[in-house]
């Protein structure tokens, strides 16, 4: 079983930056992909970015690129999401996965995060 407990969401201006944690319990942190999924208002939830289970290489959504940069600490079992360069479009209620595979988009998630609202203002 592993939990995970999102934080860092909040305001920001269109331009801004914020920095998401995500902090997961258990022993076997490291044997999950880890990632992020947003989804805003109306719309279903989508990938933003992801990073491996084994070498910690990362991939993103295509939308984030350049902005966005996930990253893992095992030692401390958490996982962050550094975004820049925000845009009204990036709100949203961002959610940490854990999935038991090579990537959160190769394996189905096991696990979700309580979720943390992104609003960004024009």
């Amino acid at each position: 079983q592993v939990q995970l407990v999102e934080s860092g969401g909040g305001l920001v201006q269109a331009g801004g930056s914020l920095r998401l944690s995500c902090a997961a319990s258990g022993r076997t942190f490291s044997s999950y992909a880890m990632g992020w999924f947003r989804q805003a208002p109306g719309k279903e939830r989508e990938f933003v970015a992801g990073v491996r289970w084994r070498g910690g290489s990362t991939y993103y959504a295509d939308s984030v690129k350049g902005r966005f940069t996930i990253s893992r600490d095992n030692a401390k079992n958490t996982v962050y999401l550094q975004m820049n360069s925000l845009k009204p479009e990036d709100t949203a209620v961002y959610y940490c996965a854990a999935a038991l595979g090579p990537s959160v988009v190769a394996t189905t998630p096991r696990y979700w995060g309580q979720g943390t609202q992104v609003t960004v203002s024009s």
